[in-house]
Protein backbone atom coordinates (compact mmCIF):
# COMPACT_ATOMS: atom_id res chain seq x y z
CA UNK A 1 0.00 0.00 0.00
CA UNK A 2 1.49 3.33 -1.04
CA UNK A 3 1.33 6.73 0.60
CA UNK A 4 -1.83 8.49 -0.49
CA UNK A 5 -0.93 12.00 -1.73
CA UNK A 6 -4.53 13.14 -1.19
CA UNK A 7 -4.15 12.63 2.54
CA UNK A 8 -1.93 14.54 4.91
CA UNK A 9 -0.26 12.77 7.82
CA UNK A 10 1.26 14.32 10.92
CA UNK A 11 3.39 12.86 13.74
CA UNK A 12 4.53 9.87 11.70
CA UNK A 13 7.03 7.47 13.30
CA UNK A 14 10.50 8.00 11.81
CA UNK A 15 12.54 5.02 10.60
CA UNK A 16 16.18 5.67 9.62
CA UNK A 17 18.53 3.51 7.53
CA UNK A 18 22.23 3.79 8.47
CA UNK A 19 25.46 2.05 7.56
CA UNK A 20 28.79 2.55 5.88
CA UNK A 21 28.89 3.35 2.14
CA UNK A 22 27.92 0.74 -0.45
CA UNK A 23 26.19 -1.79 1.84
CA UNK A 24 22.88 -1.32 -0.01
CA UNK A 25 20.96 1.24 2.06
CA UNK A 26 19.52 3.01 -0.97
CA UNK A 27 18.52 -0.29 -2.57
CA UNK A 28 16.71 -1.28 0.63
CA UNK A 29 15.09 2.16 0.84
CA UNK A 30 13.74 1.82 -2.71
CA UNK A 31 12.39 -1.65 -1.96
CA UNK A 32 10.63 -0.53 1.22
CA UNK A 33 8.93 2.41 -0.53
CA UNK A 34 8.23 0.35 -3.67
CA UNK A 35 9.73 2.90 -6.03
CA UNK A 36 13.14 3.98 -7.31
CA UNK A 37 13.27 7.07 -5.12
CA UNK A 38 16.99 7.13 -4.28
CA UNK A 39 19.92 6.85 -6.68
CA UNK A 40 21.71 3.50 -6.48
CA UNK A 41 25.17 3.01 -7.96
CA UNK A 42 28.18 0.80 -7.12
CA UNK A 43 30.25 3.91 -6.40
CA UNK A 44 30.63 4.28 -2.61
CA UNK A 45 29.16 7.43 -1.07
CA UNK A 46 26.53 8.17 -3.71
CA UNK A 47 23.92 9.22 -1.13
CA UNK A 48 24.95 12.36 0.74
CA UNK A 49 21.81 14.07 1.99
CA UNK A 50 19.34 12.32 4.24
CA UNK A 51 16.49 11.53 1.84
CA UNK A 52 13.05 10.97 3.37
CA UNK A 53 9.70 9.79 2.07
CA UNK A 54 6.32 9.11 3.64
CA UNK A 55 5.21 5.56 2.90
CA UNK A 56 3.31 2.55 4.20
CA UNK A 57 5.02 -0.56 5.55
CA UNK A 58 2.64 -3.46 6.06
CA UNK A 59 -0.26 -1.02 6.12
CA UNK A 60 1.24 1.36 8.67
CA UNK A 61 2.14 4.96 7.72
CA UNK A 62 5.63 6.13 8.62
CA UNK A 63 8.48 8.29 7.37
CA UNK A 64 11.51 6.41 6.03
CA UNK A 65 14.87 8.19 5.81
CA UNK A 66 17.96 7.02 3.93
CA UNK A 67 21.15 8.57 5.32
CA UNK A 68 24.42 9.21 3.58
CA UNK A 69 27.09 6.54 3.71
CA UNK A 70 28.76 7.09 7.09
CA UNK A 71 32.55 7.10 6.74
CA UNK A 72 34.68 7.05 9.88
CA UNK A 73 37.92 6.78 7.90
CA UNK A 74 39.37 10.06 6.65
CA UNK A 75 39.40 10.60 2.91
CA UNK A 76 42.63 11.54 1.14
CA UNK A 77 41.30 14.65 -0.61
CA UNK A 78 40.38 17.79 1.34
CA UNK A 79 37.13 18.17 -0.61
CA UNK A 80 36.09 14.58 0.16
CA UNK A 81 36.95 15.03 3.84
CA UNK A 82 34.74 18.12 3.96
CA UNK A 83 31.79 16.27 2.41
CA UNK A 84 32.31 13.23 4.66
CA UNK A 85 32.20 15.48 7.74
CA UNK A 86 28.98 17.08 6.52
CA UNK A 87 27.40 13.66 5.89
CA UNK A 88 28.42 12.46 9.37
CA UNK A 89 26.93 15.54 11.02
CA UNK A 90 23.70 15.12 9.09
CA UNK A 91 23.46 11.44 9.99
CA UNK A 92 23.91 12.23 13.70
CA UNK A 93 21.14 14.82 13.53
CA UNK A 94 18.83 12.35 11.77
CA UNK A 95 19.48 9.62 14.34
CA UNK A 96 18.33 11.90 17.15
CA UNK A 97 14.81 12.10 15.67
CA UNK A 98 14.53 8.39 14.84
CA UNK A 99 11.96 6.09 16.44
CA UNK A 100 13.55 3.05 14.79
CA UNK A 101 17.09 2.69 13.41
CA UNK A 102 18.05 -0.01 10.92
CA UNK A 103 21.79 -0.70 10.78
CA UNK A 104 22.59 -2.35 7.47
CA UNK A 105 25.70 -4.50 7.27
CA UNK A 106 27.09 -6.60 4.43
CA UNK A 107 27.52 -10.35 4.79
CA UNK A 108 31.13 -11.31 5.29
CA UNK A 109 33.90 -10.13 7.57
CA UNK A 110 32.94 -6.83 9.16
CA UNK A 111 35.32 -3.96 8.52
CA UNK A 112 36.93 -1.74 11.15
CA UNK A 113 34.52 0.94 9.97
CA UNK A 114 31.55 -1.37 10.67
CA UNK A 115 32.88 -2.09 14.16
CA UNK A 116 33.37 1.60 14.95
CA UNK A 117 29.89 2.35 13.62
CA UNK A 118 28.40 -0.39 15.84
CA UNK A 119 30.03 1.22 18.87
CA UNK A 120 28.80 4.63 17.76
CA UNK A 121 25.22 3.28 17.76
CA UNK A 122 25.36 1.75 21.26
CA UNK A 123 23.45 4.70 22.82
CA UNK A 124 20.60 3.95 20.39
CA UNK A 125 20.46 0.23 21.23
CA UNK A 126 16.81 0.33 22.32
CA UNK A 127 15.77 1.61 18.87
CA UNK A 128 18.15 -0.50 16.79
CA UNK A 129 17.47 -3.29 14.31
CA UNK A 130 20.31 -4.99 12.44
CA UNK A 131 20.01 -6.37 8.91
CA UNK A 132 22.75 -8.23 7.04
CA UNK A 133 22.42 -7.60 3.32
CA UNK A 134 23.43 -9.53 0.19
CA UNK A 135 22.50 -13.00 1.48
CA UNK A 136 20.18 -13.85 -1.44
CA UNK A 137 19.42 -17.53 -1.80
CA UNK A 138 21.33 -18.35 1.38
CA UNK A 139 24.57 -17.00 -0.07
CA UNK A 140 27.09 -16.01 2.61
CA UNK A 141 24.63 -16.71 5.44
CA UNK A 142 27.31 -18.66 7.29
CA UNK A 143 29.54 -15.58 7.26
CA UNK A 144 26.66 -13.44 8.53
CA UNK A 145 26.42 -15.31 11.83
CA UNK A 146 29.55 -13.60 13.11
CA UNK A 147 27.33 -10.58 13.82
CA UNK A 148 26.19 -12.35 16.99
CA UNK A 149 29.62 -11.73 18.49
CA UNK A 150 28.80 -8.00 18.63
CA UNK A 151 26.03 -8.50 21.15
CA UNK A 152 22.97 -8.32 18.90
CA UNK A 153 20.10 -10.38 20.22
CA UNK A 154 18.61 -10.70 16.77
CA UNK A 155 19.40 -9.74 13.21
CA UNK A 156 17.86 -10.30 9.78
CA UNK A 157 19.55 -11.86 6.79
CA UNK A 158 18.10 -10.14 3.74
CA UNK A 159 18.65 -9.30 0.11
CA UNK A 160 17.62 -5.72 -0.57
CA UNK A 161 18.05 -6.28 -4.30
CA UNK A 162 16.01 -9.50 -4.55
CA UNK A 163 13.66 -9.04 -1.59
CA UNK A 164 14.66 -12.15 0.38
CA UNK A 165 13.29 -11.95 3.97
CA UNK A 166 12.53 -8.24 3.64
CA UNK A 167 8.96 -8.94 4.80
CA UNK A 168 10.34 -10.24 8.11
CA UNK A 169 12.35 -7.06 8.50
CA UNK A 170 9.25 -4.97 7.73
CA UNK A 171 7.29 -6.75 10.46
CA UNK A 172 10.07 -6.01 12.94
CA UNK A 173 10.21 -2.36 11.87
CA UNK A 174 6.58 -1.65 12.71
CA UNK A 175 6.46 -3.86 15.83
CA UNK A 176 6.41 -1.63 18.88
CA UNK A 177 6.19 1.68 17.01
CA UNK A 178 3.61 4.09 18.40
CA UNK A 179 1.05 4.93 15.70
CA UNK A 180 -1.47 6.40 18.15
CA UNK A 181 -0.21 9.95 17.57
CA UNK A 182 -0.53 9.77 13.78
CA UNK A 183 -3.08 12.29 12.53
CA UNK A 184 -4.73 11.60 9.20
CA UNK A 185 -6.87 14.20 7.50
CA UNK A 186 -8.60 14.06 4.14
CA UNK A 187 -7.25 16.79 1.94
CA UNK A 188 -9.96 16.20 -0.66
CA UNK A 189 -9.52 16.77 -4.34
CA UNK A 190 -9.78 20.57 -4.27
CA UNK A 191 -6.52 21.99 -5.58
CA UNK A 192 -6.72 24.89 -3.15
CA UNK A 193 -6.35 22.52 -0.18
CA UNK A 194 -3.45 20.43 -1.44
CA UNK A 195 0.17 21.09 -0.51
CA UNK A 196 1.85 23.33 -3.07
CA UNK A 197 4.72 21.48 -4.71
CA UNK A 198 7.88 23.53 -5.33
CA UNK A 199 10.96 22.29 -7.21
CA UNK A 200 14.22 24.18 -6.73
CA UNK A 201 16.19 24.00 -9.96
CA UNK A 202 19.25 25.70 -11.34
CA UNK A 203 22.94 25.29 -11.99
CA UNK A 204 25.21 23.83 -9.28
CA UNK A 205 26.24 26.08 -6.40
CA UNK A 206 23.60 28.77 -6.89
CA UNK A 207 22.27 28.32 -3.34
CA UNK A 208 19.35 25.93 -3.85
CA UNK A 209 20.09 23.92 -0.72
CA UNK A 210 20.60 27.07 1.35
CA UNK A 211 17.22 28.34 0.17
CA UNK A 212 15.61 24.95 0.88
CA UNK A 213 16.98 24.95 4.41
CA UNK A 214 15.84 28.55 4.91
CA UNK A 215 12.28 27.74 3.79
CA UNK A 216 11.97 24.56 5.84
CA UNK A 217 13.83 26.01 8.85
CA UNK A 218 15.99 22.89 8.84
CA UNK A 219 19.32 21.54 7.72
CA UNK A 220 17.81 18.80 5.58
CA UNK A 221 19.99 19.65 2.57
CA UNK A 222 23.75 19.56 3.02
CA UNK A 223 25.25 22.95 2.14
CA UNK A 224 28.83 23.41 0.96
CA UNK A 225 30.75 25.45 -1.58
CA UNK A 226 31.55 22.28 -3.52
CA UNK A 227 29.44 22.18 -6.72
CA UNK A 228 27.36 19.02 -7.07
CA UNK A 229 27.04 18.32 -3.33
CA UNK A 230 23.32 17.53 -3.68
CA UNK A 231 22.64 14.35 -5.68
CA UNK A 232 19.25 12.98 -4.68
CA UNK A 233 16.08 15.05 -4.58
CA UNK A 234 15.72 16.18 -0.95
CA UNK A 235 12.13 16.72 0.19
CA UNK A 236 10.82 18.94 2.95
CA UNK A 237 7.65 20.70 4.06
CA UNK A 238 6.85 24.08 5.55
CA UNK A 239 3.84 26.32 6.13
CA UNK A 240 3.37 29.92 5.11
CA UNK A 241 0.18 31.95 5.54
CA UNK A 242 -1.81 28.83 6.45
CA UNK A 243 -0.68 26.96 3.34
CA UNK A 244 1.47 23.84 3.26
CA UNK A 245 4.36 23.75 0.79
CA UNK A 246 6.22 20.62 -0.26
CA UNK A 247 9.69 21.49 -1.46
CA UNK A 248 12.03 19.43 -3.67
CA UNK A 249 15.69 20.44 -3.54
CA UNK A 250 17.32 19.03 -6.66
CA UNK A 251 20.82 18.44 -7.94
CA UNK A 252 22.26 21.31 -9.95
CA UNK A 253 21.82 20.75 -13.68
CA UNK A 254 25.04 21.26 -15.59
CA UNK A 255 25.66 21.50 -19.30
CA UNK A 256 25.49 18.08 -20.99
CA UNK A 257 29.21 18.12 -21.79
CA UNK A 258 29.98 18.27 -18.06
CA UNK A 259 27.64 15.44 -17.03
CA UNK A 260 30.16 12.63 -17.11
CA UNK A 261 29.52 10.59 -13.98
CA UNK A 262 26.75 7.95 -13.96
CA UNK A 263 25.75 9.36 -10.59
CA UNK A 264 25.40 12.88 -11.94
CA UNK A 265 23.45 11.59 -14.94
CA UNK A 266 20.88 10.08 -12.57
CA UNK A 267 20.89 13.24 -10.44
CA UNK A 268 20.09 15.41 -13.44
CA UNK A 269 17.29 13.08 -14.52
CA UNK A 270 15.84 13.16 -10.99
CA UNK A 271 15.95 16.95 -11.07
CA UNK A 272 14.10 17.02 -14.39
CA UNK A 273 11.50 14.55 -13.10
CA UNK A 274 10.98 16.77 -10.06
CA UNK A 275 9.26 19.20 -12.43
CA UNK A 276 6.57 16.54 -12.96
CA UNK A 277 5.91 16.44 -9.21
CA UNK A 278 5.89 20.20 -8.74
CA UNK A 279 3.32 22.93 -9.27
CA UNK A 280 5.90 25.69 -9.23
CA UNK A 281 9.54 25.83 -10.25
CA UNK A 282 11.91 28.20 -8.49
CA UNK A 283 14.76 28.70 -10.95
CA UNK A 284 17.63 29.75 -8.68
CA UNK A 285 20.11 32.02 -10.45
CA UNK A 286 23.36 33.36 -9.01
CA UNK A 287 22.80 37.12 -9.12
CA UNK A 288 26.47 37.73 -9.88
CA UNK A 289 26.60 35.29 -12.79
CA UNK A 290 23.22 36.24 -14.26
CA UNK A 291 21.07 34.17 -16.61
CA UNK A 292 22.86 31.39 -18.50
CA UNK A 293 21.91 29.25 -21.47
CA UNK A 294 21.48 26.36 -19.06
CA UNK A 295 18.99 28.40 -17.03
CA UNK A 296 17.03 29.01 -20.22
CA UNK A 297 16.85 25.28 -20.92
CA UNK A 298 15.64 24.55 -17.40
CA UNK A 299 12.99 27.26 -17.65
CA UNK A 300 11.92 25.94 -21.05
CA UNK A 301 11.37 22.47 -19.54
CA UNK A 302 9.14 23.90 -16.82
CA UNK A 303 7.39 26.17 -19.32
CA UNK A 304 6.59 23.28 -21.66
CA UNK A 305 4.97 21.38 -18.79
CA UNK A 306 2.86 24.36 -17.78
CA UNK A 307 4.45 24.89 -14.38
CA UNK A 308 4.51 28.25 -12.67
CA UNK A 309 8.05 29.64 -12.85
CA UNK A 310 9.76 32.19 -10.60
CA UNK A 311 13.29 33.32 -11.40
CA UNK A 312 15.04 33.67 -8.05
CA UNK A 313 18.06 36.00 -8.10
CA UNK A 314 19.93 34.53 -5.16
CA UNK A 315 22.95 36.03 -3.36
CA UNK A 316 21.51 39.49 -3.94
CA UNK A 317 23.27 40.63 -0.75
CA UNK A 318 26.59 40.31 -2.63
CA UNK A 319 25.50 42.74 -5.37
CA UNK A 320 26.31 46.49 -5.33
CA UNK A 321 23.42 48.26 -3.62
CA UNK A 322 22.81 51.02 -6.15
CA UNK A 323 19.60 52.71 -7.20
CA UNK A 324 17.44 50.82 -9.70
CA UNK A 325 19.83 47.82 -9.69
CA UNK A 326 16.94 45.35 -9.37
CA UNK A 327 15.11 46.89 -12.33
CA UNK A 328 18.29 46.88 -14.41
CA UNK A 329 18.91 43.18 -13.83
CA UNK A 330 15.25 42.34 -14.46
CA UNK A 331 15.30 44.30 -17.72
CA UNK A 332 18.42 42.48 -18.87
CA UNK A 333 16.88 39.07 -18.17
CA UNK A 334 13.71 40.08 -20.03
CA UNK A 335 15.84 41.15 -22.98
CA UNK A 336 17.84 37.90 -23.01
CA UNK A 337 14.82 35.66 -22.48
CA UNK A 338 11.77 37.32 -23.95
CA UNK A 339 9.84 34.05 -24.07
CA UNK A 340 9.63 34.12 -20.26
CA UNK A 341 8.44 37.71 -20.01
CA UNK A 342 5.48 36.61 -17.89
CA UNK A 343 7.64 34.95 -15.19
CA UNK A 344 8.30 36.99 -12.02
CA UNK A 345 11.92 37.79 -11.11
CA UNK A 346 12.56 38.06 -7.36
CA UNK A 347 15.91 39.04 -5.75
CA UNK A 348 16.63 37.23 -2.49
CA UNK A 349 19.38 36.27 -0.13
CA UNK A 350 18.85 32.68 0.97
CA UNK A 351 21.72 33.13 3.40
CA UNK A 352 20.17 35.97 5.43
CA UNK A 353 16.52 35.60 4.44
CA UNK A 354 15.89 38.93 2.71
CA UNK A 355 13.28 38.76 -0.03
CA UNK A 356 12.00 35.32 1.01
CA UNK A 357 8.58 36.60 2.14
CA UNK A 358 8.10 38.35 -1.19
CA UNK A 359 9.14 35.14 -2.95
CA UNK A 360 6.53 33.10 -1.07
CA UNK A 361 3.81 35.71 -1.63
CA UNK A 362 4.59 35.50 -5.34
CA UNK A 363 4.43 31.70 -5.19
CA UNK A 364 0.96 31.87 -3.62
CA UNK A 365 -0.18 34.28 -6.32
CA UNK A 366 1.09 32.03 -9.13
CA UNK A 367 -0.51 28.97 -7.57
CA UNK A 368 -3.86 30.74 -7.40
CA UNK A 369 -3.56 31.37 -11.14
CA UNK A 370 -2.61 27.76 -11.85
CA UNK A 371 -5.76 26.43 -10.15
CA UNK A 372 -8.11 29.10 -11.54
CA UNK A 373 -10.87 27.71 -13.74
CA UNK A 374 -12.99 29.99 -15.90
CA UNK A 375 -16.67 29.20 -16.36
CA UNK A 376 -17.46 28.44 -20.01
CA UNK A 377 -20.20 31.08 -20.25
CA UNK A 378 -17.88 33.75 -18.83
CA UNK A 379 -15.10 32.72 -21.20
CA UNK A 380 -17.34 32.95 -24.26
CA UNK A 381 -18.71 36.35 -23.25
CA UNK A 382 -15.10 37.53 -23.06
CA UNK A 383 -14.39 35.89 -26.41
CA UNK A 384 -17.18 37.91 -28.06
CA UNK A 385 -15.46 41.10 -26.96
CA UNK A 386 -12.05 39.93 -28.16
CA UNK A 387 -13.43 39.09 -31.60
CA UNK A 388 -15.05 42.51 -31.86
CA UNK A 389 -11.85 44.23 -30.79
CA UNK A 390 -9.71 42.33 -33.31
CA UNK A 391 -11.93 40.56 -35.90
CA UNK A 392 -10.51 37.56 -37.78
CA UNK A 393 -9.32 38.25 -41.33
CA UNK A 394 -11.86 37.93 -44.16
CA UNK A 395 -9.64 36.91 -47.09
CA UNK A 396 -10.47 33.69 -48.96
CA UNK A 397 -7.35 31.90 -47.67
CA UNK A 398 -7.17 33.46 -44.22
CA UNK A 399 -10.76 33.60 -43.04
CA UNK A 400 -11.94 31.52 -40.10
CA UNK A 401 -14.69 31.65 -37.51
CA UNK A 402 -14.19 30.93 -33.82
CA UNK A 403 -17.39 29.28 -32.64
CA UNK A 404 -16.73 28.93 -28.91
CA UNK A 405 -14.03 28.18 -26.34
CA UNK A 406 -13.62 26.35 -23.06
CA UNK A 407 -10.96 25.75 -20.45
CA UNK A 408 -10.15 22.04 -20.42
CA UNK A 409 -7.59 21.89 -17.60
CA UNK A 410 -5.76 23.71 -14.86
CA UNK A 411 -2.27 22.86 -13.64
CA UNK A 412 -1.39 23.16 -16.56
CA UNK A 413 -3.79 25.82 -17.79
CA UNK A 414 -5.16 24.91 -21.21
CA UNK A 415 -7.90 26.41 -23.39
CA UNK A 416 -9.53 24.90 -26.48
CA UNK A 417 -10.98 27.09 -29.23
CA UNK A 418 -13.34 25.46 -31.72
CA UNK A 419 -12.66 26.99 -35.13
CA UNK A 420 -14.13 26.52 -38.60
CA UNK A 421 -10.69 26.40 -40.30
CA UNK A 422 -7.94 25.85 -37.68
CA UNK A 423 -5.15 25.85 -40.28
CA UNK A 424 -6.06 29.40 -41.26
CA UNK A 425 -5.49 30.82 -37.78
CA UNK A 426 -2.14 32.60 -37.73
CA UNK A 427 0.37 32.39 -34.89
CA UNK A 428 -0.11 36.11 -34.38
CA UNK A 429 -3.84 35.67 -33.78
CA UNK A 430 -3.19 32.83 -31.33
CA UNK A 431 -0.78 35.13 -29.48
CA UNK A 432 -3.50 37.79 -29.40
CA UNK A 433 -5.95 35.33 -27.82
CA UNK A 434 -3.35 34.21 -25.31
CA UNK A 435 -2.55 37.78 -24.32
CA UNK A 436 -6.27 38.55 -23.85
CA UNK A 437 -6.63 35.46 -21.66
CA UNK A 438 -3.74 36.70 -19.54
CA UNK A 439 -4.91 40.28 -19.32
CA UNK A 440 -8.65 39.77 -18.87
CA UNK A 441 -8.98 36.42 -17.09
CA UNK A 442 -6.20 36.57 -14.49
CA UNK A 443 -3.48 34.30 -15.88
CA UNK A 444 -0.83 37.01 -16.18
CA UNK A 445 2.19 35.18 -14.70
CA UNK A 446 1.90 31.54 -15.80
CA UNK A 447 2.18 29.50 -19.04
CA UNK A 448 -1.04 29.21 -21.05
CA UNK A 449 -1.68 26.62 -23.76
CA UNK A 450 -4.14 27.17 -26.61
CA UNK A 451 -5.43 24.34 -28.78
CA UNK A 452 -7.51 24.80 -31.93
CA UNK A 453 -10.04 22.10 -32.80
CA UNK A 454 -12.33 21.37 -35.69
CA UNK A 455 -14.31 18.22 -36.52
CA UNK A 456 -12.45 16.16 -33.94
CA UNK A 457 -9.01 17.23 -35.21
CA UNK A 458 -6.69 19.38 -33.16
CA UNK A 459 -3.86 21.81 -33.74
CA UNK A 460 -1.93 22.49 -30.55
CA UNK A 461 -0.13 25.79 -30.10
CA UNK A 462 2.74 25.99 -27.64
CA UNK A 463 2.58 27.87 -24.38
CA UNK A 464 3.81 31.42 -24.19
Amino acid sequence: MKFDPDKHYQHLPVVVLVGRPNVGKSTLFNRLVHTRRVITDPTPGVTRDSVGMNTFIQGKPLRLIDTGGFKLEKAAEDQDRTLDALVQARTRETLQQADRIILLLEAGVLTNEDEEFIEFLRPFQDRLLVAVNKTEGGRREQDAWNCLSYGFDRFFMISAEHGDHVADLEAAIIAGLDFSQVLESEEGTEQANKPIGIALLGKPNTGKSTLSNRLTASGASIVSDIPGTTRDVVEGEFRYKNRTFKILDTAGIRRKAKVWENIEYYSVNRAIKAIDQADLVLLVIDAQDGLSDQDKKIAALAHDQGRGIIMVLNKWDTMPQVKNSVQAVQDRIRFLFGKMEYAPIIPVSAKNGTGVDKLLDTALRLYSQLIRHIDTSLLNRALEGWLQEYPPPIGPQTRFKIKYALQVSDKPVKFVFFVSRPHAVSAAYVSYLRNKIRQDLGFSQIPVTIELRSSGKAVRHPKE
